[in-house]
């Protein structure tokens, strides 16, 4: 199955995206990631207000396969939160580029996107197989 990812969309290595919103950073997970994941049963997220430093764990998913860590693709501080996916984790599974998204943070350093993947770079990557 080959993976489409939105072209304005950053990506980890891990698995995580960044998109620039404005001033501020929608973040998620791959519809790749979700894949691998299988059916997704629960969401840790942070609280509003809670600092992420890149590339260090915000939260964790649940699957019925697996429990994965998820970490942050830019340094900064969560201003909300996903309240959707927390309560009905499904969500998450059926739009992960779009409702499903996880949080929004203000960038401390905004430049730090550019050091995530590009989209056509993490799709030729995950499509590889």
């Amino acid at each position: 199955m080959a993976f489409e990812f939105p072209a304005a969309y950053r990506f980890a290595d891990s698995h995580e995206y960044a998109h620039l919103d404005g001033e501020l950073i929608r973040v998620g997970i791959s519809a790749f990631a979700v894949d691998q994941l299988g059916d997704i049963v629960f969401v840790d997220l942070p609280d509003v207000g809670a600092s992420l430093d890149k590339g260090t764990s915000f939260g964790s998913v649940e699957s019925v396969k697996a429990v994965e860590d998820m970490y942050a693709p830019i340094a900064g501080e969560v201003v909300e939160r996903n309240e959707a996916v927390l309560a009905s984790p499904e969500e998450l599974q059926n739009d992960p580029h779009g409702a499903g998204w996880l949080l929004v943070v203000r960038p401390s350093d905004p430049a730090q996107l550019e050091t995530l993947l590009d989209s056509a770079t993490y799709s030729a990557k995950v499509n590889a197989g």
